[in-house]
């Protein structure tokens, strides 16, 4: 039997505060939980700010935070949870973006540190204090990061620039109602 060192329970800490923060952010937006709005006032908000269907893109958005938070905190599933939440936070940033980096001025700076810490555990993993160190590593292996955060990132993508051009098209359209 070996012992835990303190790298050990570091990444469990980590995973547990990030994990609960990213969990308790997503049941806002699927269950209403926490002050939240669910998902048909997610989905109303995520349609005002580009993301199209509404409804659609709030159940995504909720399903990746709840499960990727609740997946980092056990520790289970560490790149797949990672990415997911990490994506999420990605989409998250895109519309934040404008307002700056400082989140007191309504900037990415939380998603991105969100963002940024799912996929860090992503890649270095979830430590011997976890449910795949008990099983044995089955959903942590190795070619699993690059796969996981690649899939999340070519899936983001097309989602942001989605989003981007939708948002671009709204603005045009609204300047060109103001100019009549």
């Amino acid at each position: 039997m070996t012992c835990f060192d303190r790298r050990d329970l570091g990444l469990l800490l980590l995973r547990l505060g990030i994990g609960g923060v990213l969990a308790a952010h997503g049941a806002q937006k699927l269950f209403g939980w926490f002050g939240g709005h669910g998902i048909e006032g997610t989905g109303q908000f995520m349609e005002s700010v580009g993301y199209a269907p509404g409804k659609a893109s709030a159940t995504a958005a909720g399903l990746a935070e709840t499960g990727g938070g609740l997946l980092l905190a056990l520790g289970l599933a560490t790149p797949a949870a990672g990415a997911a939440a990490a994506g999420a936070m990605a989409g998250a940033s895109a519309v934040h973006l404008p307002s700056g980096f400082f989140a007191q001025e309504g900037g990415y700076e939380h998603a991105a540190s969100l963002g940024l810490t799912a996929a860090g555990l992503a890649v270095t993993g979830p430590g011997r204090l976890s449910l795949d160190h008990a099983l044995g590593h089955v959903l942590d292996r190795g070619w699993m990061v690059p796969a996981a955060l690649g899939a999340a990132a070519a899936g983001t993508a097309v989602v942001v620039v989605a989003r981007n051009r939708r948002v671009r098209q709204q603005a045009g359209e609204q300047e060109a109602l103001f100019e009549e």
